[in-house]
């Protein structure tokens, strides 16, 4: 019966999302193809009815979550948040599960939240369209091969982060970055040899070049850790009810101007940028190891209450 169940919600779920989602992506795109017209007032009055279409939309799932599959996410930290506010957002990063949480989390209390996306992903089917009249910034990382290949491709990557922020400048914005780089895996953690016990080495490079690129106007940082007691869920768990609870912890915090530098030139900034970096990952750590302690004390008091 439970297998049953968790196969008619995860059911009825993923069709509420797609429907959903198919819903919100006509007046996305058709707003976006606007926002190519040369009329900056025109561009600017898009991007604000782009992004609260894009509001809806995860209200909207929301709802889905909490009739098909409710799962209580407790919430702590010092949140104080306001919409009107430029972010930087950071998170560890387990599964995809992290972007619902993130997106529920923090909807309508933020400016939409817009995800560092690979280039290629512009090509995923219906999401891809959405990305680009959202203003998601696609990076394109070259390879040490290809900079071997073409010299003068050093660089290209610094200017397309550059063009991607620029959009943001003049309206609020909540830029998220998991700077890990990869979602979390045993595997992983084990071959980085990383010192941390529940995190992957940050990557500081794309959110040196954010902070570069959005200069003084984003001066917020919204430290995120998203821990999953028992295990961490795939989609379908998410979806499928399996999930009963979700432990995040919010830490907002001003973004020094030792943050702000030429991380590809300056070697001096570059590794005090990813000190601090670390000198956060070591401090989201241990914030990590007291939310999953708060689980073994639950059970401590459930067996002295049996």
């Amino acid at each position: 019966m439970r297998t049953l169940l968790s196969l008619f919600r995860g059911s009825f779920a993923f069709l509420g999302y797609t429907l959903n989602t198919l819903f919100w992506f006509v007046p996305i795109v058709l707003l976006g193809l606007v926002k190519l017209l040369p009329i900056p007032a025109l561009r600017k009055l898009m991007s604000y009815l782009v992004d609260g279409c894009a509001s809806n939309w995860i209200s909207v799932n929301g709802f889905i979550q909490n009739v098909l599959h409710p799962v209580r996410i407790d919430v702590q930290g010092n949140a104080e948040l306001s919409r009107d506010e430029w972010y930087m957002v950071i998170a560890n990063h387990q599964s995809w599960v992290d972007i619902l949480v993130l997106q529920r989390v923090f909807n309508r209390k933020i400016p939409f939240l817009k995800f560092f996306l690979k280039q290629e992903l512009l090509y995923v089917p219906v999401l891809g369209l959405a990305w680009w009249a959202l203003d998601f910034p696609f990076m394109r990382r070259y390879s040490t091969a290809e900079l071997k290949k073409n010299p003068k491709l050093k660089g290209k990557d610094i200017e397309i982060t550059r063009r991607a922020c620029a959009k943001f400048k003049d309206k609020p914005v909540s830029v998220m970055n998991f700077v890990e780089g990869t979602r979390f895996q045993a595997a992983k953690h084990k071959k980085q040899n990383s010192p941390y016990q529940h995190l992957l080495r940050p990557k500081a490079g794309g959110m040196a070049f954010a902070l570069s690129a959005m200069g003084e106007q984003i001066h917020k940082l919204v430290d995120v850790a998203i821990y999953y007691p028992g295990k961490v869920p795939s989609f379908w768990d998410f979806i499928s009810g399996q999930v009963d609870e979700i432990r995040v912890h919010v830490t907002v915090a001003d973004i020094s101007t030792e943050m702000r530098g030429d991380y590809i030139n300056d070697r001096e900034f570059k590794q005090d940028f990813q000190e601090q970096l670390n000198e956060i990952w070591s401090e989201k750590d241990v914030i990590l190891d007291k939310l999953s302690r708060q689980e073994d004390i639950k059970s401590e008091v459930c067996e002295q209450h049996a």
